[in-house]
């Protein structure tokens, strides 16, 4: 058992995986904008989560059941079948997918900084 990582520190390296995979699949979006019949990918995480923490509510050791629901809860990739944009098939709308990048940035942003926090909380405890 790790004993230096805290369950809110599991839980934003899940956020961190999560964020990452949507700036991924927002930027495939945006450079496939003119790929006759792409479709639109996006990432979701709560039901992975979900799933996991669900499956360790039952379980006879609560607390290690939820680290080990944390750490293997992972981002899904998903795209949309039915939706299209334009004649050709293709499902990008540009402006969502600017939109979606600069939220994301944001959050990355705020995600970083909450980790960089803690570490060097971690780091002044070390050294004393």
């Amino acid at each position: 058992m790790d004993f230096i990582t805290s369950n809110s520190e599991l839980m934003m390296e899940g956020s961190m995986r999560f964020l990452w995979s949507k700036q991924s699949a927002i930027l495939d979006n945006i450079s496939n904008a003119e790929t006759p019949g792409y479709k639109t990918k996006y990432v979701t995480f709560e039901e992975s989560l979900k799933k996991s923490l669900q499956s360790a509510s039952g379980s006879a050791s609560p607390s290690g059941a939820f680290r080990q629901a944390l750490e293997s809860a992972r981002p899904v990739v998903h795209t949309s079948a039915s939706e299209s944009t334009r004649m050709d098939g293709n499902g990008v709308n540009l402006t969502e997918q600017g939109v979606e990048l600069a939220r994301n940035t944001y959050q990355l942003r705020y995600a970083m900084n909450a980790i960089n926090s803690n570490l060097n909380i971690l780091r002044t405890a070390i050294k004393g």
